[in-house]
């Protein structure tokens, strides 16, 4: 039904649209390194490379982390533990699921 309307909107043949969609989900598997170096400083930048790695890994890339400077204090239990970001679940949480999804992390 989405394609139909997508033809008649775009005035393009149903097969077009189809062949476009099969592309975007038949996407290539990706390998992405995710740099860092925010410290707990700034705990929402800090937790971020986490948190996109853990969505990289999800939608089925191939994902490391790399922390430099006041990131790779991050990788203390303390310091982790204590990083909560604005608007995101706990540093903890994040680290968790990167752990037991065995992404490599680089500091």
């Amino acid at each position: 039904m989405r394609r139909r309307f997508l033809s008649l909107l775009l005035g393009l043949p149903a097969a077009t649209v189809a062949a476009a969609a099969a592309r975007v989900q038949s996407a290539p598997k990706m390998r992405l390194l995710i740099k860092s170096a925010w410290g707990s400083g700034d705990p929402t930048q800090a937790s971020f490379p986490f948190h996109h790695a853990n969505a990289m890994a999800d939608a089925g890339h191939d994902v490391r982390i790399f922390l430099l400077g006041e990131a790779v204090t991050l990788m203390r239990t303390v310091v982790g533990n204590a990083v909560v970001p604005v608007g995101w679940p706990p540093l903890s949480e994040a680290l968790a699921k990167v752990v037991a999804r065995k992404i490599p992390i680089h500091v």
